[in-house]
């Protein structure tokens, strides 16, 4: 029959703290028992130790008195003084008895048998043939009873000291017997709380690991939590939570592809429009209506980049489209990105400082094209008027460095942690709509693909400075 495991954490818990303190109360209690019988021994011996010393010293004086009497009665002749002498045997024979009783070596208990006798037979003969001329025979025995009770005294002396002798080796022994449980104590002590900890730590660990994850946006890998039946049904919460974060993705993605495919018409529809209105297909416009054909044409290059945006991040964060690898130069990629940006350059009176060398680089030149896109609409974005953004391009070390930095007023270091993170729009410069808070995450999600980095250099420009670290070969695995 298997004993009942607890299934909650709290009986768990009660269960491990039951188990250690166990064996520590076991050698409490073994010590305390311990210590009250070396106790009660010490007491018992000095008790009994003090009474024989007590009856024998007695019985050696009481013995001698004896002796006095006999002598006294022998140059007396007073009958009073045998009556006397009865009186006092009688005392003796009690202190024999009583001293017999504390007496436990053989040695002691044949030397007390021996007084015991003798004194029967002195005070028979005494008493039974009481003439002075028969107790100079009687007389003589009264100094072995002396003898004989110098002898009890010592024996009772020697019993003390063996028992003291006893006591100690039964205190080392007690001494000995709680350091061995002591050395046994811990070390199953530790066994129980590591077994607990590992028990109890893995369960938790889990369920921070899973919690982690959820934070950073890691949703693909089921939660399941093995445990006390409290932290399982926080695991079965915990994925019912990240089901429902997928749902909630989904639907903002499919969101996102809707409607984005919804602008586009329309969009596409604008774009033909203004191009027909500029290239004067219509009709030969004036210097005023060309200006705002060309606002118009500028906004519709930013919408349909927002859009492009938009898909490119709902396209990816549904796995629906991978890297479409080829070869091509870097130099003509990045001059294609400035001439679709030209209108807005001029706008805002923003010059250029171009250093590209003419490197080769496997990729996908779609999506490094919308990086671009986006890092230098940033940069003419929170450029201020007849600001400067330089874009350089090296190889190193098998790598390609794109540098793309302005002279705006640069990213704060409270927004530093989140410009990479989907929808956060900061702070937009004055006379600007906040973005839609996509196009620094959709350059992170490309870069990352690429198998490259992104980082935010300081110290050489007076406003942001991105730098972009991709291999120039393009290793297909890393998709």
């Amino acid at each position: 029959m298997r004993l009942p495991w607890p299934r909650s954490l709290r009986g768990r818990l009660l269960l491990g703290l039951a188990i250690i303190a166990a064996p520590i109360l076991a050698g409490l209690v073994t010590a305390v028992l311990q210590l009250r019988q070396l106790s009660e021994s010490s007491g018992r011996l000095v008790v009994e130790g003090v009474r024989a010393t007590r009856l024998a010293q007695e019985l050696y004086v009481q013995s001698t008195a004896l002796g006095r009497r006999a002598r006294y009665y022998q140059v007396l002749v007073d009958p009073k003084l045998l009556d006397a002498y009865r009186t006092d045997d009688a005392r003796v024979q009690q202190l024999e008895q009583d001293l017999q009783s504390q007496l436990r070596t053989p040695a002691a208990q044949a030397t007390a048998w021996r007084f015991s006798t003798l004194r029967a037979s002195v005070a028979e003969r005494l008493l039974a043939s009481p003439e002075t001329g028969g107790l100079a025979l009687v007389l003589a025995d009264f100094g072995r009873l002396e003898i004989l009770a110098v002898d009890l005294a010592r024996h009772a002396n020697g019993q003390i000291d063996s028992e003291l002798v006893a006591l100690r080796a039964g205190t080392r022994r007690a001494q000995q017997w709680l350091f061995w449980e002591l050395a046994l104590l811990l070390p199953l002590t530790a066994i129980a709380i590591v077994a607990f900890s590992i028990g109890l730590g893995r369960p938790l660990r889990s369920i921070d690991r899973a919690i982690d994850e959820l934070g950073r946006g890691t949703v693909l890998e089921p939660i399941h939590i093995d445990g006390p039946v409290d932290l399982a049904r926080l695991g079965h919460q915990l994925e019912w939570l990240r089901r429902r974060l997928i749902d909630v993705s989904e639907e903002r993605n499919r969101f996102l592809r809707h409607m984005s495919h919804e602008l586009k018409t329309p969009l596409a529809n604008i774009r033909e429009g203004t191009e027909l209105l500029m290239d004067g297909t219509v009709g030969r416009l004036t210097l005023e209506q060309h200006e705002v054909t060309g606002i118009l044409r500028e906004n519709s290059l930013s919408l349909q980049r927002l859009i492009e945006n938009l898909l490119s991040y709902s396209a990816w964060q549904s796995s629906q489209s991978g890297l479409e690898l080829s070869n091509f130069r870097i130099r003509q990629l990045v001059l294609q990105v400035i001439k679709t940006q030209q209108l807005s350059l001029l706008g805002r009176r923003v010059s250029l400082d171009i250093q590209l060398e003419d490197v080769e680089i496997s990729g996908d030149r779609d999506k490094l094209r919308l990086i671009l896109e986006n890092l230098l609409s940033n940069a003419v974005k929170y450029s201020p008027a007849n600001g400067l953004i330089r874009i350089a391009a090296r190889a190193e070390q098998g790598k390609l460095i794109l540098d793309i930095s302005d002279s705006g007023p640069g990213i704060t270091p409270e927004e530093r942690g989140h410009v990479f993170d989907a929808f956060y729009t900061g702070s937009a410069p004055q006379g600007h709509v906040r973005g839609t808070g996509i196009g620094l995450s959709v350059v992170l999600e490309f870069v990352t693909a690429h198998g490259g980095s992104i980082e935010i250099v300081d110290g050489e420009s007076p406003g942001a400075h991105f730098r972009i670290r991709l291999p120039l070969c393009h290793d297909e695995t890393q998709h």
